[in-house]
């Protein structure tokens, strides 16, 4: 039986030692800042790497983690049903770096927004965008009004659809050596 648990910032910190972490965000909001050691394996992407956190899981403790533990807990659920026991970080990243804990950047790595800053950034351009044209095309406004649909759905059903269009934007998808590089870290030494 699998068991989905949490861990406050504090209490990974003391145990991150004895933890795998991994960091369910994309590429872009990794590289700007993750807990140390963590490995980047993209939501998006966890079904592509479910075999090897299996195994890595049979070693030792999961820690998934994310901006503030919306995508890491359904990557804890999604774990759960392929039988892979996992915590997640109450907070995220956001909770871990506002106190103060050390975060990791990639050398060379642009800053790039959080997932949920780049929607609003999206649907607000959006709306403003269908009110200002709406002026000379008054069919316009249907642009506002699909996006304000959009979101009160998204409240409902907790999904976003605008963040899995935004994810698949190139500086918030993952290299595809990148992600080999994690798997393979993950899985560890080849047995002979």
């Amino acid at each position: 039986m699998t068991t989905t648990a949490a861990l406050t910032p504090e209490q990974a910190r003391a145990r991150l030692h004895e933890l795998t972490v991994i960091d369910v965000r994309t590429p872009g909001e990794y590289a700007s800042g993750h807990l140390p050691g963590a490995h980047n394996i993209p939501l998006d992407q966890l079904d592509r790497a479910v075999h090897v956190l299996r195994r890595t899981a049979l070693r030792g403790s999961l820690l998934v983690v994310c901006a503030a533990g919306d995508r890491s807990a359904r990557a804890c659920s999604r774990l759960a049903a392929h039988g892979v026991s996992a915590a997640t970080l109450t907070g995220g990243t956001t909770a871990w770096a506002g106190r103060g804990y050390d975060v990791d950047r990639s050398e060379g790595a642009r800053a790039v927004w959080a997932m949920e800053r780049q929607v609003r950034l999206a649907a607000g351009s959006l709306v403003l965008c269908g009110l200002l044209a709406g002026h000379r095309l008054p069919k316009a406004r249907l642009l506002s009004t699909a996006i304000a649909g959009g979101l009160v759905f998204s409240a409902l059903t907790d999904t976003c659809g605008m963040a899995q269009v935004l994810a698949r934007l190139p500086w918030n998808r993952p290299r595809a050596a990148g992600l080999d590089a994690a798997l393979t870290a993950l899985a560890g030494p080849s047995s002979p």
